[in-house]
This record gives C-alpha cells, structure tokens and sequence, in this order.
C-alpha cells in the first residue's frame, strides 16, 4: 500500500468532461433542484456544489474535475432538500440563502463563506481546496485540505474523544486516527453557533496538516561532543550496558524493536527486580537520552511523546512531563514548548522500558493565524466534502448535526442504573455470586457484565461459553433476570482461523485474511492467529449475527459490548499495517475506510437487533466510534486507559468533547482499566493511594451519562475494594444510592437526548459562551442543565478550585449555601463527596431509595427548586424498555418557577403510555439563596402535591 500524504499540491485538472455533468462556462454557476452548481473561472476546483439539506444545513462538495459525483456518505443518512432556499448573484459572487444562514461561493476561485440570520460572517475558506493525487492497494484517491477562519479566535470543541486534557481545540493538533482510548469524530462546533462535518472516512488531521516527524528529522539534535542525534545510555539494574548516538528517539511499533541493541537485552518484568515465574533472574532496563535541540524558528513547538511504562521528559532541567502506561497501550502524550531559533534547549528522557514501546515526535511553530484556524486534512477521498450546521446557539448546533446523520433512540431506563463489571468473571458462579451479594447488601444495581474469554480458550469467535467454567448459560441469565438485573456480554468481530464461524465468513468473502497471513498471534495462552471480519460485507454483516443470535441472544441477553472496534487487529502494529490488514473491505482499501469501522459495525448490529426484537429497544456499548455512532443506540466508553490520577482527570474533557460530538451516551472504566504493580500487588504503602483513585473516580462516574465500574485486578466491586463500615465504603455506597435517587432527573436527561437532541455532559461553555473563562475549563462540566461538577483529580486533595461561571446563582448541592457566578472559590473537597453545585432556577426531581431503576416507579418524587432566578424543568416518563416511544408512547409533566411571584406550576401533563402512573405525589423542597439548607434525602417536605395531570400551583412560603 502507497499512501502520498506528506504534501499537499494544487492539482488543476486538464479535462472538463465528466460523467453526469454539464458542461458549465469557467465563472459561471447553474441553480440545481437542491442548491447551486458553480465552474470557478481559476484555481483548483473546477467544480463546487452546495447542497441544502435543512434550514441553516449546507453541504460543500469541491472536486479538480468535472465530475463531481463521489461515494455515498457513511456518516450522513439525510437526503438534500429540493426547495425551500434562494438563489441570488452580487458582486461576483453566488449566493445561497436559506431563513437561518446563507452561503456564498466566488465565481472567481470558489472560495465559500458563510453567514449567520444577521448577516454576519461566521465561517470562511481561507483559500480554495487543496488537492494531490494520493494511491492506495493500486487504486486512485485525492489527499484533501480546507482551511478556515485563519487568525480565529472562537472556541472550538468536539473531534471525539482524546486523552490530552484538552477542551478548546483552538490552537491544538488532532490526529483523528481510531485507537483504543482515542476515537475519531470529524465534526467541531463553535462558539460562533455552527458546527462542521468534515465527511472523510480516512486518516484526518485537525490544525497543522503536516504529519508529526521523528525529533532528529527536521529539529536537529546534538548528543555529547556535539554529534548527531540523542546520547543514548542503556542500564540494566545500575549497570550501564551501552552509550551510543542515536538519529532519533523510535521504538515505536514492533516492528521498531528489532532495532534495541543486543547488549541491553535482557528478561524483564514491570518496574521490579528478583525472579520471574520460571526462576530466571531479570532485571529492570533504563534508558536516558540526553540531547541539546537547535530550534530554527521562534514560537510553540509542539510534541508528542508515544510511550508505555514509566517515563519522564525534563527540558533544561524543568521536568514537563511524567508518564505511566500499560505496555501493550501506549499512546500519545502532548506537550508544548515555546522555544527561540538559535537558542539551543537541553532534553533529558527518562524511560523504563521493560518490553515497551517509546518515540518523540515534533511539529515546528504555525504562524500564528495559521495556528489559529480551522484546518482539516484528509489522506484519501473524492473530493472536499462538508456540512456546515448553523443554528441559535450550541444545542441547535448539535440537533442539526443529528439531523444530518441520525437521531440517538431512546437507551432503556436500566442502562442509567448503576453497572458492575471485572475483567473478568471467569466462572458463572462468581458472576451470580456477585449479582447475589450486591442485593444482600442492599447495594443498587441495575446491570452485570460478562466480559471476553468465556469461551473456549482455542475457540475466539465461537460465541460459545465455555461448559467447564460456565455449565448453564440459560440458568446463569434467568438467574440474573430473576433478581432484577440485566445481563451484558462481551462480543468482538475477532475470529480464530480454527472456528466454523470464521469458515463461514471466510466463504462470502468477509474476512481479513492478511492479518492471519502475517503469522502474528495474540497474548491467550500459546498465542493463537486471528483475524476480523469485515462489516462492510452485507452478508458477513448478516451472518455475524446469526452466529451472535444462535449462540447468545436467544438466552436472552440484554445488551452488547462491541470491544475493540478500532479494530484493533493487534496490538502495537504501526498505523500502515494496521489499516493494510484491515483489507481489503468490500468497499475499498482498509487506508480509505480507517475511521468508519466502528460505524459500520454497530449499524450492523442495531439493523439486527431490532429485527430480532421489534419493540425491545437495542443497547450497545462500543469502545470505538464515528461520526453518526449515536444513531445506532451505542454508548461509547473510553478504552483501556491507566489507573492514574492524571488519567481521572483526562476524563473529563474526553468525555465532555465526545459529547459535543453529538453523542450523548459515554462511559469510562470507573478507576481505571491497567494498574501498576504497585497496584495491583496492593502493595501496603500505596493501599491508601489505590482507593481514593477509585473513590474519586467512582465520585465522577456517577454523574457521568453511564455509571459504571470496570477494571483489570483488583477486583472492583463496591465491597471487594472498600472495607465495610469504612468512609470509602460509606461514600460509595453513598454516591450509588444517589445515582437512583437522581434517576427522575437523569432519565429526563435521556429522554430529552432523543426527543430534544439534547447533551447529558454539556461543556460550560455550551450554557455560557458569553462567560470567555468559561471557554477552556477542562476539569469541570454541567451534568444536564442543573449540576455543575468539579471531579477530585489529585491524591490526597480536600479542596479544589471551580470556576462558578457568571450570570447564575450557584448552590453547594451538600451544604445549601449560595454563590454568585463569576468567581473562583476554594471548594470543600472532603474525602467523601466532590464538590457539586447547582444553578439556581433548578428543578431537580428525585425518587425514593431503590435497588434497581424499575422499583418505585410509583413512589412519591420530591422536586428541589433552587429559587433565585426562573426556572423548568420538563419531567420526562415512558416504559423504559419499548420501542413504543417512536409512536408517542411516552409523556412530559411541564414544571415552572417564576421567580418574581415565588410560584412552582405543575403544568398539564403532555401524552401517555400503557402503564403510566395516572396519578402521583409531589413533594417540594423549597431551596433559598438566603438560607443554608443541608441536604437531607427525606426530610419533611415544605408542600406536598398530589398531581393528576391538570395543572396545580404551589406557592413559595
């Protein structure tokens, strides 16, 4: 495979002709049923399209040729519209008008703007479309660049998920690459109110379009003596085994490890020393490269440390960055340095290697507009191709992008409940075991999860249990069912060549053999070959889950873990050999669909769901995702990441920034997935350390969209890793029966995600743009539009800074107090609750103590009003596990507080469903800003209401 993706070049077409096009004059344009058509008179584009497909939704298609047919989109489901906008020429230029925003193209070059109702210009081409030829596996594609508003200074947000601790993307460079812990979504919205989906499905490069190079490439390095490259000193134990000059820092994939030198070689186990199990003495290794680098220009040089295992990066003696990470999952960490040209900068790296992976790559400086701009940059495609999603403000913003490509359905109410999991319940007794426990100690629960290896250990791909370790699935299932739990399996697309399944999809032609031509074998026992099968494939789509249904669903499985979507078809494979081995697809070279993998897999899935089981709503949790993901009734999680506080707190905007992706369900692995030895062997000394982790972490999962606990040993049950009667115990047991408590409030938060295209994880700048300091807050969010939450991220912390943004009253949701927004205080962080604020003008519903999220559905609610400011709140209800929602099947108690008159209305209530509670108690919690009212669960109420469905008011007193 041939990937050219280091340039980008103006490519000027020589012919005209093309397939369905019509021959138009250079400078001219032609009104189409769903837009305009426009030949520029110069530059690169010889042709650009604008589509419409929704009042303020436009679709920009750019190609060097006449023929601007390309493939059918894989994000985007909706169809452009024929009307409903006009068509007007000024000035040079043709211009698309719809009620909400409107687009301009010059007859000229072809450069596109767009402008808001008011007429201002809020997104622009910088210049026309950059085009190059660009090959993969024989077959022809174009690399592609846009850039926007260069010299912007607006907040930027979306992209996915990534692990940097980063929420303003302005300024910042994104790989957009599926890895695990890292997931690809193409789409930004701005605090300018519009959104862009880049529709490209390969490799893409948000901000500087030119791909990071080795330190040593094009930043030169000087070692001792002034040579070329690092000095590189080589320790094992505290014996130095090697010095030598090294070009760069590159042990980056496998194929990388060749390169270690022999002299340093040796048996190795994680940050240990003594005896390994077969009684072989091994070692610790240690690398130290030091290095002088010679900047040759003035600004931010950005860098990018891949690494596992323990690493410290000191520039001119000032440490800037220090690492730990499981070795079969490093990944990238980000730092930046303002350097001056010909001011050298000394660079020491500290690395414990133990079998692991590291190599230091490098950007030089952007002029500064260049910087500060919106850039995409795609390795293979048809042509430019991108929406732009105006709207009022950030939530239209994201309806329209679900406009575009799928609405999120409705998430059963059980999968806001509390969920255990263990990497991994081994037999079916521990499983039950566990699900029994939980109820014996009155701990709520809602969801227990099987992950992989459960079969056969010969058998990857089988979907058959194992019947030494798990005798009776069936039993084991209608046992959980029958303590009002529900059951959620692990299932990959990975195959063993040795299965009847794999055979099967072998003969349509649906899997990639390359993986298992390479010889490569994975980490189970002996090590097998593997493969996956390719979704692309309509039968290999159909017959997976057949194979799926046989074996698993028709025991009545509740919900789908899709693990490892990226796909990761191995670990530690350079990108290359990744996206060759994923290939060929039905549709193309792996290089041209590297990022749509996930999509097209969970559609797949929820197609098949919903045949199997009409009006039973599908869930699926997916470590990987792409644009359009939500429509496919997947929550996405974020992967394998370390058990460290530095990666609680790179939580935060991950998920915050997915969810302004347009995907409202996210996840993470509640203390992290990988632990360090010193963890894991619940070494004495650092005990103290491992639990607060996982209290912190625990604090922040249940005010996360899903709550769930998750984890490699040790095991991460409640009771398992908090003694009973301990403060750690008593706060999670806590925090889990406050998560039920919040489920009227949560699950409204659900409901409106489909019904409203709402966000649960809101950024604070999406209730706040007008509050700049809003903008790049990393380690707070909004959970719906009450809760502002502010996460413990430090070992030992008992106060915290937060940000209470301005033009709000804030109430500490513990204490009652009151603060004016606008400020930063010092919050009380005690070791059992995080701090917690809610804005006043709230209405936050909440229901009884419960064991799982379908007991009490008739019990009284107590509404808390945070009076201060007006306020509603619109109570959302329906079955929790039909599809019946998609026919109106569902209803909305309207709440308002007027502020002025002191007056909480219960409004008529809106629709209704089979089963509903027809009539129900309201107690009301009057919360005032000059008072202190603790929280107290079921404190006598100030007024209590018994609502029928006609409207009642209660006044303040």
């Amino acid at each position: 495979m041939t990937i050219r993706r280091t340039t980008f070049r103006l490519c000027v077409a020589a012919s005209m002709a093309g397939a369905g096009s019509q021959a138009l004059a250079e400078g001219s344009y032609r009104r189409i049923d769903t837009g305009i058509l426009v030949t520029p008179d110069r530059g690169p584009e010889r042709r650009v399209r604008l589509q419409v497909y929704g009042d303020g939704i436009i679709r920009v298609t750019a190609v060097p040729t006449a023929d601007i047919d390309i493939p059918a989109s894989l994000m985007v489901t909706a169809e452009p519209q024929a009307g409903g906008f006009g068509v007007s020429e000024e000035e040079g230029r043709v211009v698309l008008t719809t009620a909400r925003a409107s687009a301009e193209v010059d007859l000229a070059d072809g450069a596109v703007r767009f402008r808001d109702a008011a007429g201002n210009i809020v997104l622009a081409e910088t210049a026309p479309a950059a085009f190059a030829p660009a090959t993969a596996e024989g077959r022809s594609f174009l690399s592609v660049r846009q850039q926007f508003n260069r010299g912007t200074d607006e907040g930027l947000y979306g992209l996915g998920q990534h692990q940097n601790a980063q929420m303003n993307y302005n300024g910042e460079d994104v790989e957009l690459a599926q890895h695990n812990m890292d997931i690809a979504v193409p789409f930004i919205v701005s605090t300018r109110n519009y959104g862009l989906l880049w529709d490209n499905n390969s490799i893409t490069r948000f901000g500087d379009p030119r791909p990071y190079a080795f330190v040593g490439e094009r930043l030169r390095v000087t070692g001792a003596g002034g040579q070329p490259g690092f000095t590189a000193s080589y320790y094992l134990g505290d014996r130095l085994a090697l010095t030598r000059q090294e070009a760069s820092i590159d042990y980056q994939y496998i194929e990388d490890q060749a390169r270690w030198p022999a002299e340093a070689r040796a048996e190795t186990a994680a940050a240990t020393s003594g005896q390994n199990t077969a009684g072989n003495v091994v070692q610790t290794q240690r690398v130290v490269w030091n290095g002088t680098i010679h900047p040759e220009t003035t600004g931010r040089h950005k860098f990018r440390l891949y690494s596992s295992s323990y690493v410290k990066v000191f520039v001119d003696g000032r440490q800037v960055l220090e690492r730990w990470r499981q070795n079969w999952n490093p990944w990238y960490h980000n730092f930046d340095l303002d350097l001056v040209a010909g001011r050298p900068a000394e660079v020491r790296i500290e690395w414990e290697p133990n079998a692991g992976y590291i190599a230091l790559l490098h950007n030089d400086p952007l002029p500064d507009p260049d910087r500060h701009s919106i850039s995409f940059a795609s390795e293979l495609g048809h042509g430019l191709d991108y929406y732009f999603i105006g709207a009022a403000d950030m939530d239209g913003v994201i309806a329209g992008y679900r406009q575009l490509t799928g609405e999120a359905p409705m998430m059963p109410r059980w999968a806001y409940g509390f969920w255990q999991s263990r990497q991994r319940y081994e037999t079916q007794e521990q499983l039950l075991d566990v699900v029994r426990e939980y109820r014996r100690r009155g701990l709520p629960l809602d969801n227990i999860v099987q992950d992989w290896f459960y079969w056969p250990e010969n058998a990857w791909g089988s979907h058959d249990f194992d019947p030494a370790r798990f005798p009776d699935p069936q039993g084991m299932i209608d046992e959980v069912h029958r303590l009002n739990a529900r059951f959620m399996i692990s299932v990959w697309p990975k195959f063993y060549p040795t299965t009847e399944n794999y055979r099967e999809l072998q003969r349509v032609g649906a899997v990639y053999e390359r993986n298992v031509e390479s010889g490569d074998r994975d980490w189970v026992g002996p090590g097998y070959l593997s493969t996956f099968y390719d979704p692309y494939n309509r039968r290999g789509r159909e017959i997976y889950w057949r194979q799926i249904r046989e074996n698993l669903a028709d025991l009545g499985v509740d919900a789908w873990w899709l693990d490892a979507t990226e796909p990761d078809l191995h670990s530690n494979l350079s990108i290359e050999q990744r996206a060759y081995r994923m290939g060929p697809t039905a549709l193309g070279p792996g290089a041209a669909f590297f990022n749509s993998y996930p999509l097209v897999h969970a559609d797949g899935m929820y197609r098949s769901m919903i045949e199997y089981r009409p009006d039973v709503r599908p869930f699926i949790l997916t470590r990987s995702g792409f644009g359009g993901i939500q429509r496919t009734a997947s929550a996405l999680w974020s992967g394998d990441v370390a058990s460290r506080w530095d990666d609680l707190r790179d939580q935060i905007s991950a998920g915050v920034n997915l969810s302004m992706s347009g995907i409202p369900n996210w996840t993470h692995d509640i203390g992290g997935f990988a632990l360090e030895d010193r963890f894991t062997r619940q070494d004495p000394a650092h005990v103290e350390e491992w639990r607060e982790l996982n209290l912190r972490w625990f604090q922040f999962g249940a005010f996360s969209p899903l709550f769930r606990s998750h984890g490699e040993a040790p095991r991460r049950e409640i009771y398992e890793i908090a003694p009973e009667g301990s403060a750690m115990y008593r706060s999670m047991e806590w925090y889990d029966r406050l998560r039920y408590r919040l489920m009227p409030y949560i699950y409204t938060l659900a409901g409106d995600a489909h019904h409203r295209d709402g966000t649960i994880m809101r950024g604070l700048v999406m209730d706040f743009p007008a509050d700049r300091r809003t903008w790049n807050i990393d380690d707070q969010y909004l959970f719906g539009p009450a809760f502002l939450v502010a996460p413990v991220t430090e070992f030992r912390a008992r106060q915290r800074d937060v940000y209470l943004p301005a033009g709000a009253l804030w109430y500490d949701f513990h204490s009652g107090r009151s603060r004016q927004g606008g400020q930063t205080i010092r919050a009380e962080a005690p070791y059992e609750h995080m701090p917690l604020f809610v804005r006043a003008g709230s209405i936050v519903p909440m229901g009884p103590a419960v064991q799982h999220s379908g007991e009490g559905l008739d019990a009284p609610i107590t509404l808390r009003v945070y009076t201060g400011a007006d306020g509603s709140f619109s109570l959302y209800e329906d079955d929790g596990t039909s599809r019946q929602y998609h026919n109106g099947a569902w209803s909305r108690i309207p709440l308002r507080y007027d502020e002025r008159t002191g007056t909480l209305t219960l409004g008529p209530r809106e629709g209704g469903f089979p089963g509903m509670i027809a009539s129900r108690t309201f107690h009301i919690v009057w919360m005032r800003p000059d008072g202190s009212r603790p929280l107290e669960f079921d404190a006598r109420p100030d007024a209590t209401v018994r609502y029928d469905g006609r409207q009642q008011s209660v006044a303040l007193r």
